[in-house]
This record gives structure tokens, sequence and C-alpha cells, in this order.
């Protein structure tokens, strides 16, 4: 019984957190504040020392995945959430434009507290980013995952010896304790593509075939060029 509750629990957290990212949005206004903030996200990761090793991964990356809040919250169950932005490089080295995505999970255990982070996911195959071009994902069973190595004392842990498809970088602000389950799902923001760029515009379309722009997106790309 304690068991159904829990998970009767857990799916109404991860659904109401999925039914508030689903209102519908203001054609473009919800979608460029997203990449605003992903702007900032990604300018802050380059210019904080803890996370100087994101450069270097940043040029082997296929592609990244840039989540300006993943608000994590929970007592003994948990849920957590966000919407984030995905770029590919093309075989020339330039970014492409944004596709809108969502993560989402559920975690079990002893855990309390709230936590909101800024997350880049660093996708380094080509493997990876086929999955997360997939209609969903869910990290460490469709794709390999593991966490980025932070601060200077670490250069042993490359992705090398890790082999994962994407490493994750964190900034964190808040309180969360306890133990936190895997499987965060990453699904695309179909309804959010087509409003930013047009009716047919899809992730493939737009990171790998070049399809879709938005010159509103030119400023992060920017960023990610190091202009």
């Amino acid at each position: 019984m304690r068991k159904q509750i829990r998970r009767l629990a857990a799916f109404f957290l991860v659904g109401a957190m999925l039914a508030a990212n689903s209102l519908p949005a203001k054609a473009g206004s919800e979608q460029q504040e997203l990449i605003d903030s992903a702007k900032y996200t990604m300018k802050r990761m380059l210019e904080d020392k803890f996370f100087s090793q994101v450069p270097a991964y940043l040029t082997r990356a296929k592609a990244i995945l840039i989540v300006p809040s993943l608000f994590k919250a929970g007592f003994f169950f948990g849920a957590e959430g966000g919407n984030g932005v995905l770029l590919a490089k093309d075989g020339d080295g330039a970014w492409s434009y944004p596709a809108f995505y969502t993560m989402a999970a559920a975690s079990f255990g002893l855990q309390f507290g709230a936590q909101d982070s800024e997350v880049l996911l660093v996708i380094l195959t080509d493997g990876g980013l086929d999955s997360v071009l997939s209609s969903e994902v869910k990290l460490g069973a469709d794709a390999s995952f593991a966490l980025g190595p932070v601060g200077a004392g670490i250069e042993g842990a490359t992705t090398a010896n890790l082999g994962a498809d994407i490493i994750a970088f964190s900034r964190a602000v808040g309180l969360f304790g306890g133990v936190a389950g895997e499987g965060t799902v990453i699904y695309a923001r179909d309804s959010w593509n087509q409003l930013y760029y047009d009716p047919e515009a899809t992730p493939r379309k737009i990171v790998r075939e070049n399809a879709a722009q938005n010159s509103g997106a030119d400023a992060l790309r920017g960023v990610l060029a190091g202009k």
C-alpha cells in the first residue's frame, strides 16, 4: 500500500510539473525568454572557474542541451522538471539554431528540500544525439550518462574513461538531501518548436538539417562561438 501511495504521489508531482510546462505559450515570447536565459546560463558556466573544463568539452561536443532552470523538490518522494534548448554542431563546427526540450524525472528514497539548478548536458557521440532526437530518451537507459568533472583537481576524470554519451554539468542553488533515482526523461517540445519557427519545424530539421532559423537565437549561438 505504501509503495502504491508513493507511486501515485510521484506521478502527481511529475504530472503537475509537466502540466505547467504544457500550458499554451504566447507565440515566441516564452520561447525567446528561455533562449535568453540559456544564453546567460552558458555565459556563467564559461566564466565560472569551477567549470574550467567546459570549454574543452564544448570543443569535442556533437551537441549540447542547456536547461536554465531545473527545479527539484521532494519529501520522501520527489520530482524534477525544466525546459531547455538543444543545439548541435555541423561539420564545420558551427552551432545550429536551438530546438526546445523538456527534462523530467521522479525519484524515491529518503530525501527532502528544494533545489533550482542550471544544467548543461554535453552530448559527445552521434549515438547520444540521435537518441535525444528521437521522440523520447531516458538517461542511463537509452544513452549512457555521467556527471561532469568540476574544479581543477580531477583532470583524470575525462569522458574517455567514463565512456559516456552525455556528460552533465550543474550549478545548483538551494538545499536538497537524500537519494535521487535514475531515469531522467528528455523529450521535444513540439508545440514550442512550431511556434518559434514554423509549423513544419522538428528538432531534426532545426539542429541537423538547418531548415529552420530565427534571429532571436543568434546571441546564444554567438556565445557558443566565442563571440
